[in-house]
């Protein structure tokens, strides 16, 4: 077991000099944990072989999956990849510094254990102050998947990281809750059309407004893995808490209904069930355990909260979760994307 030094900081009122330490860790290969504008972030020097193999390790993350490299900076880009499309010029105008992680064509200066082996490398630049300014006091590029063990719920709360990583890695910033909840979109942009490969924080109308077209990848569309994943999240189950997780759909009628259902018939089997629902409908599940992720007016509510109820229910010890779901549009797309891929696209099976 390592042995973890845990900082708290307030985003607010950064202080320097206590982050002149994970600064000085990342520079010299150590692994790092800090917040980000979407989920914390397990990071380590993206120019080191030798450092970025530590957060596979740390995490139990398959090497075929490719990580995001953060900067802190515009400058920082040109050392990364080979060419910077228009487009990608464009949306950097936009979306840069936020929740928009974009695939160029890598340089030699990447190491390929940070790209899984391919000729593309993922890159965003973090809006959180606390990342930012970590980031530019390390001096080096730093890629970091979320703080996490491998395939379980990312992590929105200091608390997540230190259940999943303490004794694993070499330090841990702590900086409170996050904001978006959800990982970055990541966008390839080495083609005519930009693709997008994971939704995220950023929706494809938004990017669509800035390039005029934008596609979403067909994997995306498909319940199988590409064998080859081109962006982290693509190819493995992820987001999955202890308990089974099953998907309800339908009208909002015929949706509650199912859950009632399925509900009523677990706990008559001694099962513990946890419910997944939306400010709409928690009045339709009395007598069961349930959480409400916010509004199906406000998706972005509902974003912010999955990941942490999914630990949540993980806290109570329940056997079963069922979830209600919502449209896939806009950032609701994002909020599908992961609870299809916690849940194993695993539906309540209609009576």
């Amino acid at each position: 077991m390592k042995k973890t030094q845990i900082i708290y900081m307030d985003p607010s009122r950064i202080d320097g000099d206590k982050l002149a330490h994970p600064a000085k860790l990342l520079r010299e290969g150590a692994t790092v944990v800090f917040p980000t504008e979407t989920v914390y972030g397990l990071g380590a020097n993206a120019l080191s072989k030798e450092a970025v193999g530590k957060i596979f390790v740390a995490k139990g993350r398959p090497s075929d999956n490719p990580l995001i490299v953060h900067i802190a900076e515009r400058c920082e880009l040109e050392a990364l990849v080979s060419d910077v499309p228009e487009a990608a010029e464009a949306l950097m105008a936009v979306f840069w510094p936020g929740p928009l992680t974009m695939i160029f064509r890598k340089s030699d200066a990447v190491p390929e254990i940070v790209t899984a082996g391919l000729d593309t490398v993922a890159v965003r630049m973090p809006s959180h102050p606390l990342a930012k300014r970590l980031i530019k006091m390390a001096g080096v590029p730093v890629a970091a998947p979320s703080a996490n063990l491998s395939g379980k719920p990312s992590p929105t709360r200091e608390e997540h990281v230190l259940k999943d990583l303490f004794g694993k890695v070499d330090c841990i910033v702590c900086g409170g809750e996050t904001a978006v909840g959800l990982e970055s979109t990541v966008l390839d942009v080495t083609g005519r059309v930009p693709v997008i490969l994971r939704p995220g924080g950023v929706t494809r109308d938004q990017i669509a407004s800035v390039t005029g077209a934008c596609q979403i990848d067909e994997a995306l569309l498909k319940s199988d893995s590409p064998l080859v994943p081109k962006s982290p999240g693509m190819k493995y189950t992820h987001y999955s808490p202890d308990a089974d997780v099953f998907m309800a759909g339908g009208g909002i009628d015929e949706m509650v209904g199912a859950i009632l259902g399925e509900a009523e018939e677990l706990k008559a089997k001694g099962k513990k069930v946890g419910i997944l629902a939306t400010d709409e409908n928690m009045g339709s599940y009395e007598g069961f355990t349930a959480v409400s992720l916010g509004s199906r007016q406000r998706p972005e509510e509902i974003a912010s909260r999955l990941f942490m109820a999914l630990r949540l229910f993980d806290e109570m010890k329940m056997d079963v979760i069922l979830s209600e779901t919502i449209e896939e549009e806009a950032i609701g797309r994002a909020v599908m994307n992961r609870l299809k891929k916690a849940a194993g696209n695993r539906w309540i099976e209609r009576k």
